[in-house]
């Protein structure tokens, strides 16, 4: 009786951190859907903004890919969005021609030092207590 207790206990764990997740990804979209972004762009952006400091810098999509919660695809989908709006640049690695390098453009960084505060601001509410 003891292990099935534990376990239920546990299977609530994992729902409120689901639902606490999803609340707080609506919640992003929410507060920056006036800026024509969604939660998984922002991601994405900042990922970018802290991994290139500087104009010029770039990072590998495998990269991104291994710290969002998306699929190559729908990344690569993401990553074309961000471009078309002229906020990430794409380019070919030039010692593996498989790779593909991603930097944030002037416009993509000012943006994201825009939105920051309001995505930070989403995240004290959410999850601060």
């Amino acid at each position: 009786m003891g292990v099935n207790a534990a376990g239920a206990r546990l299977g609530e764990q994992w729902r409120e951190i689901l639902a606490v997740h999803a609340r707080t990804m609506c919640e992003i979209d929410r507060v920056l859907h006036p800026y024509g972004l969604g939660a998984s762009d922002f991601e994405v952006l900042d990922i970018l903004a802290s991994e290139s400091p500087a104009d010029g810098d770039v990072c590998r999509v495998q990269n991104i890919a291994g710290r969002v919660h998306l699929s190559q695809s729908a990344l690569s989908r993401l990553i074309g969005r961000l471009e078309k709006d002229g906020l990430v640049e794409r380019s070919v690695c030039a010692e593996d021609r498989r790779g593909v390098w991603v930097s944030l453009t002037r416009r993509g960084r000012d943006l994201h030092a825009e939105v920051l505060p309001l995505q930070r601001e989403v995240l004290a509410r959410m999850l601060g207590g």
